[in-house]
């Protein structure tokens, strides 16, 4: 009976050192006396028992490592203090057991040397503009020194960037300086458009006063003219009525009578002037020849028209 208990024991420590259960995204390196003797996949996997055994573990999912803080010293010999982030996956689980005694320590001092030494030729201005850059940079020279590790980095990330309390200081007041500047560029611009609109404004309206001006006096020119030449064709409408009607049966004498009449209201109004002295003709056939005047100086018009 004990003997058979015995046996079921170590019948079943054969079971447990045979049978293997890899997790999914997990790999296990195993050894046979001693030597690499294959990867274990995810699933079941058997194994010899007291000749393999399983060496190393490994996860297959993307790992996130934290690059502890550091001083880097810039190009201009500026200290700045720089922690970063790094993203690897195991892609060979053999090469990652073998290929470095520690291959997650072996990443992280890669990563801080390199980093100093991108940063070491940059600026310290262009440490905050190339952020992108220096992580690449980061990448390519750890992922180049890794392939014989079996990890595949993937990507760096800075998280902090800190230099000393007295350049924080000296670049806000730098940025306080700037921002002042550009309001006060700002100000005067606006000054500038301001003056600008108003010469503008008072030039387009002395171009309307004159434009006015030289409007009204077209229109005051071309009202006299419209006007002069209303009275020109009346006077030449009643010099024409005139002629028809001399020629007219009795026209000649009626225009002797209005003649007469306008001599005789001329000597009317002379003589109403008590300051005048009147002369009265003694002969007065001299009104006749001044109607016979007037009457040779009106057919002289008409045989003109």
């Amino acid at each position: 009976m004990e003997v058979a208990f015995a046996i079921l024991i170590i019948a079943g420590i054969f079971v447990v050192k045979s049978i293997k259960v890899v997790p999914q995204q997990n790999a296990w390196v195993k050894e046979r006396l001693g030597k690499y003797a294959g990867t274990l996949t995810p699933g079941l996997n058997f194994l010899v028992p007291f000749i393999d055994k399983v060496a190393y573990k490994h996860s297959l999912k993307e790992i996130p490592l934290d690059v502890p803080e550091q001083i880097c010293i810039t190009k201009d010999n500026t200290q700045l203090k720089v922690d970063g982030i790094l993203y690897f996956q195991v892609t060979d689980p053999m090469r990652a057991s073998y290929g470095s005694s520690n291959y997650v320590l072996a990443i992280t001092q890669l990563a801080q040397t390199t980093l100093r030494s991108v940063i070491g030729r940059l600026e310290l201005d262009k440490t905050f503009e190339e952020r992108d850059m220096i992580n690449a940079q980061v990448v390519n020279a750890i992922d180049e020194a890794a392939l014989n590790w079996g990890v595949k980095v993937l990507r760096y990330e800075i998280k902090d960037l800190t230099p000393p309390a007295e350049i924080l200081r000296a670049m806000q007041a730098q940025i306080t300086a700037e921002r002042e500047k550009r309001a006060l560029i700002a100000a005067s611009e606006g000054r500038k458009q301001e003056q600008i609109n108003i010469a503008n404004g008072e030039r387009e309206a002395a171009i309307a006063r004159s434009e006015g001006d030289r409007q009204a006096a077209i229109n005051k020119a071309q009202g006299e003219a419209a006007a002069i030449l209303s009275v020109a064709e009346a006077s030449a409408q009643a010099i024409e009525r005139i002629a028809q009607a001399i020629r007219t049966d009795g026209g000649e004498a009626a225009v002797q009578l209005k003649v007469a009449e306008k001599a005789v209201e001329a000597y009317a109004k002379v003589a109403a002037d008590s300051n005048t002295t009147l002369i009265v003709p003694g002969n007065m056939t001299e009104v006749s020849t001044l109607i016979g005047s007037a009457m040779k100086m009106i057919k002289t018009a008409q045989g003109a028209h």
